[in-house]
């Protein structure tokens, strides 16, 4: 079988973009140790008030130290539920200090939700039956746009929330 010299030059081409990717790959994974989330945090999403962090007075935003910090929520139909103010009326703006570290914790008791803080990195995909949590450092200040990233219905576009670092 006879190869034409173009032929033979994607040939190449494709092997080295492939072996390329393949030795970026490596490095990433055994290098500097990125690695899928193996210990993920089982919940029953029939019943995610029996988890204590998701009890409705436990909701939104809870000081654990100084500059540290914990935004419990659940992701549920067309909503995040980030608690109630003194009022009763539902919460859907955190207001968090520069330079604080958050860990954030999500959950959902029916579909799979997005949980993306646009202008930042936080950016997690919710499950049914999980708790998915990252813990970041808040160094920007102004005011992100809390969304959700993967289509859960009609009502996806109205699912949304305020998130302000304050210096």
């Amino acid at each position: 079988m006879h190869l034409h010299k173009f032929e033979k030059l994607w040939l190449l081409s494709g092997v080295g973009a492939l072996a390329l990717f393949l030795v970026i790959l490596g490095f990433g994974a055994f290098y500097l140790g990125t690695h899928p989330q193996s210990h993920g945090i089982t919940i029953d999403p029939a019943n995610i008030e029996a988890e204590e962090a998701f009890q409705p007075e436990n909701l939104g935003l809870t000081k654990v130290d100084d500059d540290k910090y914990i935004v419990n929520v659940v992701a549920t139909a067309f909503n995040y539920d980030l608690g109630v103010d003194e009022d009763g009326n539902a919460v859907k703006n955190i207001k968090i200090p520069k330079g604080s570290t958050v860990l954030f914790q999500v959950v959902t008791p029916d579909v799979v939700h997005g949980f993306n803080i646009a202008g930042t990195n936080v950016n997690m995909m919710v499950e049914p039956g999980f708790i998915s949590s990252m813990e970041v450092e808040m160094k920007q200040s102004g005011e992100f746009t809390l969304l959700c990233n993967e289509y859960c219905g009609v009502g996806h576009h109205m699912m949304f929330a305020t998130v302000e670092v304050y210096e």
